[in-house]
């Protein structure tokens, strides 16, 4: 069953599409360039200078998190060592006073 046209604008609209210059050609490659253009936009910018880099590069939030967590580590660690070289220094002392308790230090 054919639809009859209720619309006379549908015709006149019909006719300036037929009457409307045609499109150019698209230029050669013209789709690949536009792939490469959102590729290329999607790089993340060169850095201006090396401190840029750097300061991209520590701001990671892997490297971040794992650049905290080593010097957490590294502060434990010498906290550590630091506690130990005190209390052997506190039991030296305990033991001069214990062994002569009248000596000058």
């Amino acid at each position: 069953m054919k639809e009859t046209n209720l619309n006379p604008d549908e015709a006149r609209l019909s006719g300036l599409l037929r009457e409307a210059p045609a499109m150019p050609p698209l230029p050669p490659r013209f789709q690949q360039n536009v792939w490469q253009r959102i590729e290329d936009s999607e790089l993340p910018a060169k850095p201006e200078s090396w401190l840029d880099a750097l300061a991209a590069l520590i701001l990671r939030p892997r490297l971040a998190f794992a650049y905290a967590a080593v010097l957490a580590l590294a502060g434990v660690m010498l906290g550590a060592n630091e506690g130990v070289k005190n209390v052997h220094h506190d039991a030296q002392a305990r033991y001069v006073d214990s062994v002569a308790p009248n000596s000058l230090r």
